[in-house]
């Protein structure tokens, strides 16, 4: 079985953390052996444990940040602690950070604000950035308010600030073929999930035929987004091979093939050294 990395997951999460060593069992047998952790949703404190996480399990690396969702609550104190919080070698990124315009949990401008101060810390740190990007439905109830989009915003923050030497991640990528395209265009890798799985997602798995080779990851993004034939429970990192199937047969290329290019690719961005 090729080894393989859950880019993106959240077991700091209270759905994961309290089943922790479990899951990592499940996730170990399931092929995945490397795992990067992301804090960010919540309170700093959920930051501070997923580094503690990292810490205790040698194949489990961790992203510090400040998700958009809190975004209002991103002050300088807060970018002062996820700075020290980073100080741990375990630590492999800034995120996620970004924007989203879907639930708008936080201000458009907050949302801006917290991403700027995140690329600056990355670049600061010489670390990758893990960016969320989710816009609104198009055409729904969500969809009432006039130009910018949200790619138009994130586009036009990060060419302003200047992306990260180290590069990042566009998590969870459900966006369109040009969305993807500008991705690139500027120096992202993209990652997909398990989102990738559902039966109406056919024009995701189209455009991720568009992502080359060496910039393309996966990931859990759990206890969110399970794959099909998971879907609607816990996600868990042990699912992984379920979204490198189904990415792998709309790239037209062999499970095993994907693996170890999505292995390298992670590897790279976070700089893993291999055990």
């Amino acid at each position: 079985m090729t080894p393989i990395i859950d880019s993106h997951c959240h077991l700091a999460d209270a759905k994961l953390r309290d089943d922790l060593e479990p899951v990592l069992e499940r996730a170990s047998a399931g092929g995945v052996q490397w795992i990067v952790a992301v804090g960010a949703i919540g309170s700093i404190e959920t930051d501070r444990m997923t580094v503690e996480i990292a810490e205790r399990h040698p194949n489990v690396f961790a992203a510090v940040g400040t998700h958009p969702h809190d975004a209002k609550d991103c002050d300088s104190d807060r970018i002062a602690r996820l700075r020290d919080l980073a100080g741990s070698k375990k630590v492999v990124a800034i995120g996620e950070t970004g924007l989203d315009f879907y639930y708008m949990h936080s201000p458009v401008e907050a949302q801006r604000r917290a991403l700027r101060q995140q690329l600056e810390l990355a670049a600061t740190l010489e670390l990758p950035v893990v960016i969320h990007c989710r816009d609104r439905e198009p055409g729904g109830e969500r969809d009432s308010s006039p130009a910018p989009t949200m790619w138009d915003v994130l586009f036009e923050t990060v060419r302003e600030v200047g992306m990260p030497a180290a590069g990042g991640v566009a998590h969870c990528f459900t966006g369109d073929r040009a969305a993807a395209l500008e991705l690139l265009a500027i120096g992202f890798y993209i990652s997909f999930s398990g989102i990738v799985t559902f039966k109406n997602a056919t024009a995701l798995r189209e455009t991720a035929r568009v992502v080359p080779d060496g910039r393309i990851l996966i990931e859990t993004d759990a206890p969110y987004l399970a794959p099909e034939p998971h879907r609607g429970r816990r996600n868990e990192p042990a699912y992984l091979r379920f979204t490198l199937e189904a990415l792998a047969s709309a790239r037209g290329v062999a499970p095993e093939q994907l693996a170890a290019q999505v292995l390298a690719n992670t590897r790279r961005l976070f700089r893993i050294a291999e055990a």
